[in-house]
């Protein structure tokens, strides 16, 4: 069984940096698209970064320009390079696979950012 292990969080001012990382257990992880997820109190995850075993990447709109993520599967550990941070960017932070299979969910990583 995969398992994931998120850290890197904190709380910062905003405009402020953090870098989160997502080790995951299992021989596969490099074959796999690998995504950071968040939820914001209230809301639903949202898949904010994926990244495919060669190294194409997608993000969501709201975090275009400002993360970036990239992998190293000889770690089997997936970053998530976060820059600029704003407000609007405070929630829990999760690592899982962005191919429709997901594993068991991690504890996450809490990201507050203040104003």
């Amino acid at each position: 069984q995969v398992q994931l292990v998120e850290s890197g969080g904190g709380s910062v001012q905003a405009g402020g940096s953090l870098r989160l990382s997502c080790v995951a257990s299992g021989s596969i992880f490099s074959v796999r698209v690998m995504g950071w997820y968040r939820q914001a109190p209230g809301k639903q995850r949202e898949l904010v970064a994926s990244i495919r075993s060669g190294g194409d990447t997608n993000y969501a709109d709201s975090v275009k320009g400002r993360f970036t993520i990239f992998r190293v599967n000889g770690r089997n550990t997936v970053y998530l390079q976060m820059n600029s941070l704003k407000p609007e960017d405070t929630a829990v932070y999760d690592c899982n696979f962005a191919d429709g299979v997901f594993v068991p969910w991690g504890q996450g990583t809490q990201v507050t950012v203040s104003s």
